[in-house]
């Protein structure tokens, strides 16, 4: 079983002067509910079905399982989505011997930049860069199957 572990933390400063590479992503979810979420996404120029579990008690990490698909049948299933669609950039940038992603997103969660940084267990030490802010690993308002029922200009 494939599991995910990642930590995640609001931005403060700038990132971008570090970023290797950027993509668009635009998401929507088929289920929402927090014991399995089943996103769709188109990544830059390809389509992506996954599906994710419950969290452990920190959030840190949770079952993870991902399937490329065709852009045309990400475009037919974000029709049939919950109401509510994710629009961000997604910034890697490399520190420390990691890649951070960093997503700016768009739309109705204009403002809000988070960064993830996915590790090999949930107590790996890490170097932090300056402009990585407050922690918000776990704070379930921050995960984007809720950012699209409650978004960032609603808090």
């Amino acid at each position: 079983m494939a599991k995910e572990i990642e930590r995640k933390f609001l931005v403060k400063g700038d990132f971008k002067s570090a970023a290797e590479k950027q993509m668009r992503i635009t998401q929507g979810y088929l289920s929402s509910v927090p014991e399995r979420t089943v996103r769709v996404r188109i990544k830059g120029e390809k389509g992506f079905i996954t599906i994710k579990g419950i969290g452990s008690s920190s959030g840190a990490s949770r079952y993870e399982w991902e399937k490329e698909i065709p852009v045309s049948e990400v475009n037919e299933l974000l029709e049939i989505c919950e109401p509510g669609v994710i629009d961000k950039t997604r910034y890697q940038v490399p520190f420390g011997g990691l890649t951070f992603e960093v997503d700016e997103f768009y739309g109705d969660n204009d403002g809000l930049t988070v960064a993830e940084v996915e590790l090999s267990s949930e107590d790996q030490a890490f170097d932090k860069p300056e402009w990585l802010g407050e922690e918000v690993t776990g704070d379930v308002k921050y995960y984007n199957s809720m950012l699209m029922k409650n978004p960032y200009k609603n808090w």
